[in-house]
């Protein structure tokens, strides 16, 4: 009997020895393999214990952008830049920068290294908080322009707009609306979230939108590029052309009759560029839209939407005379826009957009971004064309609301409809046209005509980043 009761605790040892070092080893495997990654880890509720000491965001002057305060996460800008900069919740984790940098903002209690981490596991005594303060992020925001689109764009119910530095590609400035006070990410949040009107959407990189008449920079510059069209061809427009069984006609039936070129551009004929798309071709078409990046990712560290593009297989007639005018099934972000303005601008070379301008980790190093080039899409002949149309569009055509006195701004209408209702309005530019610093992009949803609203916004931006308030 006394065998029978020693061998069952014998067992009930060996299982409780086996439980403990199956215990041992996954502590192990915790402390020595998988440490890094929850140390880092947004969700991990330890990172609010090292709030104290994550790194700040600035933007390129200095100005404090998100840094902690009173062992809470404090956003100076607010609503103005709440999607870009995001928040750090240990609640919600994070988003924006603050989620796209978040390794290297991130403060740390111990060492990632394993063999610090199983010297500290076997020998409790030397566990103890060595707190190392998390890097600064300088982005290439600059606050005033900021203000001033932000303010803008915060008047209507839902808009975007994105503004680039022309010499560079820096992000100078990046708003989005309907926003939020991330200062109070954690009590609103349950609400953001099942708002219809999706307020932690960055519209300026995320939301697609058919591009309308602003499309007809990439159709001239296709027509310019390839020969197809020469700079001084003429065109007739009665009001309306009939593709197979597409009627294409202006706004409100407008009808522009014979034209040049740079007029046909303009006054944003839809009936003349409908037929300019159509002698390019679908092929030519859309090696110019590959070779504009349309549909590829622009390398943003920030989640950015990539352009619907409709399959070049499923267009016909009809359907290329609509994307000519931007129209069909295409749909791009503001961002996009803005990148194609800056290409023209650029002399033909297209600008690699970036927002963060340099990472300063504690001790002094320092990891610096700067300009690149996507590629080169035209030449810069075809910019030069391109530029002196847009220029007209503001001088004596459609975009008149955007001049600046004492500065000539290149620009493009938009008004682009759609099924949900009143048609957004779209304006892209830049300034000085003769050598241009700033690139703005703007989109108002359901805002109308292109030249009534988004016009207006992009001139006011533009004025106060040129110093022209």
């Amino acid at each position: 009997m006394n065998a029978k009761i020693d061998g069952a605790i014998s067992k009930i040892q060996l299982v409780f020895a086996v439980l403990f070092a199956l215990l041992i080893a996954a502590q192990i495997r915790v402390q020595l393999f998988q440490a890094p990654a929850l140390a880092t880890n947004p969700h991990n509720p330890r990172q609010a214990l090292l709030a104290a000491y994550r790194g700040s965001i600035l933007a390129s002057d200095g100005t404090v952008l998100a840094a902690t305060q009173g062992g809470a996460r404090a956003y100076p800008l607010g609503a103005a830049l709440a999607q870009v900069v995001g928040y750090a919740s240990a609640r919600y984790g994070t988003a924006g920068l603050e989620d796209a940098y978040d390794n290297v903002l991130s403060a740390s209690n111990v060492s990632t290294d394993p063999i610090a981490q199983f010297r500290l596991f076997v020998n409790p005594a030397q566990r103890r908080l060595q707190h190392a303060r998390g890097a600064t992020v300088v982005t290439t925001i600059e606050p005033d322009v900021q203000r001033v689109l932000f303010r803008r764009l915060n008047r209507y119910a839902a808009a975007a707009g994105v503004v680039l530095d022309a010499r560079t590609g820096a992000i100078v400035a990046l708003a989005s609306v309907p926003s939020y006070d991330p200062d109070s990410l954690d009590e609103l949040f349950p609400a953001l979230r099942v708002d219809t009107s999706s307020p932690l959407l960055d519209r300026a990189l995320q939301g697609l939108y058919p591009p309308g008449s602003t499309m007809k920079i990439v159709t001239a510059a296709a027509a310019l590029d390839s020969g197809t069209v020469a700079p001084d061809a003429t065109f007739y427009d009665p009001g309306y052309v009939q593709v197979g069984n597409f009627r294409i006609h202006n706004d409100e039936d407008e009808v522009t009759g014979s034209a040049d070129f740079t007029t046909a551009f303009a006054l944003s004929s839809n009936v003349d560029f409908a037929q300019i798309a159509l002698k390019v071709g679908v092929p030519t078409f859309y090696a110019y839209l590959h070779a504009f990046g349309f549909g590829s990712d622009l390398g943003l560290a920030l989640p950015a939407s990539l352009d619907h593009v409709p399959a070049q297989g499923a267009i016909y007639s009809g359907e290329l005379a609509q994307l000519g005018f931007g129209q069909d099934d295409l749909q791009v972000t503001p961002l996009r826009m803005a990148v194609v303005a800056a290409t023209i601008a650029g002399g033909g070379v297209e600008p690699r957009p970036f927002l963060v301008r340099e990472i300063r980790r504690p001790g002094g190093s320092v990891t610096a971004f700067g300009p690149g080039t996507l590629g080169r899409p035209i030449s810069a002949e075809t910019a030069d064309e391109v530029t002196k149309m847009m220029v007209a569009v503001v001088k004596r055509g459609t975009g008149t609301s955007a001049a600046i006195p004492g500065i000539t701004v290149a620009g493009k209408t938009g008004t682009a409809t759609n099924e949900q209702g009143a048609p957004h309005s779209w304006f892209v530019a830049f300034a000085p046209a003769q050598s241009p610093r700033y690139v703005a992009a703007v989109v108002v949803e359901h805002g109308g005509y292109g030249a009534a609203v988004a016009a207006p916004i992009v001139r006011d931006v533009l004025a106060a980043a040129l110093g022209r308030k």
